[in-house]
């Protein structure tokens, strides 16, 4: 029955009933997540965060007709406390569908703790509701037992990630929220300082230049469960706040930190997933990653390799092919296993997708049973030109060839994006295997037409390759970083470098990247001093946690693995922030907005 204050307390979780005799006095409190009334008999689903046990209320077993008629009341997502004994369902009632199935409870006093309006959408797994209603009701959203499921998943990760580090002797280290606004790539958030005023800090984008003081500082191993922000455009896993684990060491070479962070990796798997995973993980040169795959991050758990058969169409009299060769492009193709039934209006389809990436157009080649080749290709090719090129592709009956032709880049980029979505739609990648590697040799700089210089890839702080240093002025495209990412499945998990730790050469970096001297100092002038009094070789990785446990948790998107999630406009509905603020607020930071604008609705 209702109560003013509680006084029916927990005893035990839904779950831990499956360990007590029958006839155990028991009490258990959650919420409703079903009620069935048979008349006599009413029957309510009592969920709590460890599963689900089904209540009996039923006179004929013991149940006071005032908790009959409190019973009656009862609705979905009410939260209640009740006591009763546990009793063995008879074989013919058992639910195989949860874990409590064998047993219930006969209901014998019921508190309602609080009432509940009917909530907008079941509070069950695989709701269909649009994300946008989840995300305005996430606290609802966070009942479901797979959003719990993933937060608990979250918890294990994170909390295994410390131990291994803990029992390496890494000590972990926070690092200032409010900091100094440095170009690091995307753009800062920033928040007013009212004692300094006209003065901001910015939320750091990431500890980069802290963990290289902690360096500097002796520390020797640091790490950081840190919270990053930046200010960039999102999409399905990409957020304005994120989490990462940060990582950073003194005096040890490349090989032996990627070694640790491989037996990092293996024992976190095993412990979370009981997965295990072979170590040492492949190793692939970016522009291999690149050729083959047409992407620095690939998912490597099916072929389908891009293969290059510029050669194999050289001199032959085909104005697409010649125009992409003669003008520096490239010509290559990939072999979708089983496609060569596609019909016109399915190879059409693909062509539309690789036009979003630029590409004109794909030629294409089925390989037939037996070996037959079909090719609009043919009033070009002879027949032994196209089984060169079914040959150098790796092409088997009942392939389909598809190439394209244009600048590398374009062709890279289009044939990369075309592999994974086939891959993915051919079920060629195995949703229950983890396939790691780590991409090294990555370019140190690029130039950017837009600004007319050169920008870091990585990081202005990126150590470049020792053999490659002396280009870094007369060549600085073609200098190679120290830096390496650890991929998963298709995913960039994790990124580091070793570090640049000599002024010297951190100087050369700067002016390399268009920094005058007063510049470099104004922005990085304590890196530079810090540098002067003994640093040592270091270098570091931070790994992306929200994105990792997206994978284990074999999620689709980012929002999912966030408690309280900002949405694509980097919104959150819930809070309906961010929002405006009063005069006053800034009247004491000295602020003044030029025009506000009009409340747009939030989506």
């Amino acid at each position: 029955m209702t109560s003013q204050q509680a006084t029916l307390f927990r005893t035990h979780s839904a779950l831990e009933t499956v360990h007590v005799q029958e006839g155990t006095q028991v009490v258990l409190s959650g919420w409703v997540q079903r009620r069935r009334d048979l008349g006599s008999i009413v029957f309510v689903d009592l969920r709590d965060r460890s599963g689900i046990i089904q209540l009996v209320f039923d006179t004929s077993k013991g149940t006071p007709a005032q908790v009959m008629e409190a019973a009656d009341r009862l609705r979905n997502e009410f939260v209640i406390a009740v006591q009763g004994i546990i009793v063995n369902r008879d074989e013919s009632a058992v639910n195989p569908k949860i874990e409590t199935g064998k047993i219930e409870m006969t209901v014998h006093a019921l508190e309602i703790l609080n009432e509940a309006k009917n909530p907008p959408f079941y509070i069950q797994d695989g709701v269909d509701v649009d994300e946008t209603v989840r995300l305005r009701y996430r606290y609802l959203d966070l009942r479901r037992p797979e959003m719990q499921n993933i937060l608990r998943l979250r918890h294990r990760l994170i909390k295994e990630f410390r131990a291994f580090l803990d029992e390496n002797a890494f000590v972990e280290v926070e690092t200032p929220i409010l900091t100094k606004s440095t170009p690091e790539g995307a753009r800062d958030y920033l928040v007013p300082s009212r004692l300094q005023s006209g003065e901001f800090y910015a939320l750091p984008q990431s500890p980069q230049l802290f963990k290289q003081l902690l360096m500097v500082s002796g520390l020797e191993r640091y790490y950081q469960v840190a919270r990053c922000f930046r200010d960039e455009d999102l999409r399905a896993d990409r957020q304005p706040e994120f989490t990462q684990l940060d990582i950073e060491q003194s005096f040890i070479p490349l090989d032996t930190f990627q070694a640790m962070m491989e037996r990092m990796m293996q024992s976190v798997f095993h412990t979370v997933l009981g997965v295990e995973l072979t170590v040492p993980f492949q190793r692939i040169a970016y522009q291999e990653a690149m050729e083959k795959y047409g992407s620095d991050k690939p998912d490597l758990r099916f072929g389908m390799e891009i293969s290059d058969i510029g050669n194999l169409v050289q001199g032959v009299d085909f104005r697409v092919f010649q125009q992409a060769l003669e003008s520096g492009g490239a010509v290559k193709a990939i072999a979708a296993p089983g496609c060569a039934g596609y019909s016109r209006k399915q190879v059409d389809e693909l062509v539309n997708f690789v036009a979003q990436y630029g590409l004109k157009g794909l030629a294409s080649i089925s390989v037939l049973e037996g070996g037959e080749l079909k090719s609009s290709l043919s009033k070009f090719f002879t027949p032994e030109q196209l089984q060169s090129i079914a040959a150098g592709v790796g092409a088997k009956a009942g392939d389909l060839i598809l190439i394209a032709a244009s600048s590398r880049q374009q062709v890279l980029q289009s044939l990369g994006a075309l592999r994974l979505k086939l891959g993915y739609e051919l079920n060629l990648a195995d949703e229950n295997e983890f396939k790691f590697a780590w991409v090294t040799d990555f370019p140190l700089l690029s130039y950017d037409e837009d600004e007319q210089r050169f920008v870091a890839e990585h990081h202005p702080f990126t150590m470049p390759k020792w053999e490659d240093l002396d280009m870094l002025e007369s060549n600085p495209g073609a200098v190679r970083a120290q830096a390496y990412d650890m991929v998963l499945n298709g995913y960039e998990i994790g990124g580091g470098s070793m570090r640049i730790y000599r002024r010297d050469i951190q100087e050369r970096m700067f002016r390399t990247l268009g920094f005058s001297e007063e510049q470099a100092n104004e922005q990085f002038g304590f890196l530079l001093r810090a540098f002067e009094y003994g640093t040592p070789p270091h270098g570091g990785i931070a790994f992306g946690i929200d994105r990792l446990v997206m994978i284990m948790g074999r999620g689709k998107s980012l929002r999912d693995c966030i408690a309280f999630p900002k949405t694509s406009s980097g919104t959150d509905l819930m809070m309906d922030a961010p929002s405006p603020v009063s005069d006053k607020q800034l009247d004491v930071l000295n602020l003044e907005i030029r025009q506000r604008q009009p409340v747009q609705p939030r989506v």
